[in-house]
């Protein structure tokens, strides 16, 4: 079999998948493009654009949308994975027996499967384990990199992680462009922890602001929850400088205080006293940080690990607790040194 040591082979094609398309796309890179809705494909083939999740951006020549990946994804070098995390081990599992020898694969998933309290990285490998496949290389892409800006060449910085950093060095070259700027990083762990809780604090965040509390309130919970974060994701085994480079602080910032954030978005309706089914209904994309609350929750359940904003945020998810309650005693727990 024939790999293709250029082009990229993505699987998901919601709005995150289309922008991270329109960057490889941008260099002439073959970008094949995936999604488990064959009809959302047969869309894009005829539309040449995403009208469904990222509307407005016409894909170029080198985007190749398609239905079916069984053919195909074995001769591809490189694949990013860009699958909602409750359904990434069901399609991950379809495409290891697939695999060519020496695959590079990405995830720019910001989630942990609610099951197996995994990381997508933590995913893949169980998977891989027996397979016979070698020299199998799992990394992470991540950081403050809303879909929309991406896709209109905001200039952006994420950074992508590899245990083997020649690999993430190569990774780094073949997504870096003039206005997406990558780092090459080694801390796995650290990256995926940080860019699933951050989803967690930007939904607190966005109650805050559905409340109509102000700028204070916000700084004062980004602020906790960068600490929060960095708390769990060393116990894990992360590096603490991971959680104040760009998939942690940098991310964190971005969907606590950004208007595309959706899961600020569902915090702030909730603040504003709307129900969690009935935001979920409205909304077209999956909103990663309601069910990774429960995954973290239910992770450090049997830990040592103090996680005030998480605890917090799940009352009101999965308990139905009231916002202006969940508030009130986060702010009066017992007073402790910074």
């Amino acid at each position: 079999m024939k790999v293709d040591q250029q082009g990229v082979f993505v699987i998901g094609a919601g709005s995150w998948g289309t922008a991270i398309a329109s960057v490889l796309s941008s260099k002439e890179i073959t970008t094949y493009l995936w999604d488990i809705d064959a009809e959302h494909i047969t869309n894009l083939k005829k539309d040449r654009e995403n009208r469904k999740y990222l509307p407005g951006y016409l894909f170029n020549d080198h985007v190749h949308p398609q239905k079916d990946f069984t053919q195909t994804i074995g001769e591809f070098s490189t694949i990013c994975m860009v699958v909602p995390s409750h359904g990434f081990r069901a399609v991950f599992q379809k495409i290891v027996p697939l695999l060519s020898d020496g695959t590079k694969i990405v995830s720019a998933v910001k989630g942990i499967e609610n099951d197996t309290c995994m990381t997508m990285s933590q995913v893949m490998k169980q998977e891989l384990e027996g397979s016979g496949k070698k020299n199998i290389s799992l990394a992470v892409l991540s950081g403050p990199s809303f879909a929309r800006e991406v896709a209109d060449r905001v200039p952006t910085a994420v950074t992508i992680g590899c245990e083997d950093i020649d690999v993430a060095k190569q990774l780094q070259e073949l997504f870096f462009t003039d206005v997406f700027r990558v780092y090459a990083a080694q801390d796995l762990i650290g990256l995926e922890i940080s860019a699933a809780l951050k989803n967690i604090v930007a939904i607190g965040a966005g109650i805050c602001d559905g409340l109509g509390y102000g700028l204070n309130t916000r700084a004062a919970l980004i602020t906790r929850g960068l600490a929060e974060i960095k708390r769990l994701g060393i116990h894990l085994g992360g590096k603490e400088a991971t959680f104040y480079g760009l998939s942690g602080m940098g991310d964190l910032v971005l969907t606590c205080t950004g208007d595309l954030s959706r899961n600020r978005t569902v915090g702030l309706k909730l603040g504003q006293g709307k129900k969690l089914q009935a935001i979920l209904k409205e909304m077209k994309m999956v909103a990663e940080g309601v069910k990774t609350t429960k995954s973290v929750y239910d992770m450090v359940a049997t830990m040592d690990v103090e996680m005030p904003i998480l605890e917090q945020v799940y009352q009101v998810l999965y308990k139905d607790k009231e916002c202006t309650t969940a508030v009130k005693d986060l702010l009066t727990r017992e007073l402790r040194m910074e």
